[in-house]
């Protein structure tokens, strides 16, 4: 990996209660490169900015992963730059499946994760917004 992960874990072994199985760190070290700092992605098609139809917390956020690997791409990266995301969610119980379905894109990347629940996001359809920076090595 481009970073070194300090104190590498899974929320499987965290959160055993919550079926959770996301590799996440519980701090990355970067060194030079060029850092992307991404808006809050939401469940929305970067072209049109139409959000997508589903109210289902885990089809949104597949769609706001789907952006931010987009973004890292774009910038030239993948998505094992990836170093901070920060979840927005409007309900803890989509918590689970949120980060189940986040965990699916960053298999084996380690980020650094904070989680955070909100009364409401810019649009009341959204459910899910995730924040996340990638550095990507020089």
């Amino acid at each position: 990996m481009a970073h070194t992960r300090i104190r590498p874990f899974n929320t499987r072994d965290t959160y055993p209660e919550q079926k959770l199985d996301n590799d996440l760190a519980q701090a990355v070290v970067t060194r030079g490169g060029a850092t992307v700092w991404m808006r809050g992605q939401c469940p929305q098609d970067l072209d049109t900015a139409e959000s997508i139809a589903s109210r289902d917390p885990a089809e949104q956020t597949h769609k706001v992963m789907q952006n931010i690997r987009q973004l890292i791409e774009e910038a030239g990266g993948g998505m094992e730059h990836l170093v901070k995301v920060v979840v927005y969610l409007t309900d803890v119980r989509h918590r689970e499946a949120v980060y189940r379905t986040m965990g699916e894109y960053i298999r084996g990347v380690h980020p650094v994760s904070t989680g955070v629940v909100v009364t409401a996001l810019a649009r009341p359809e959204w459910l899910v917004e995730i924040d996340a920076t990638a550095v990507i090595p020089d």
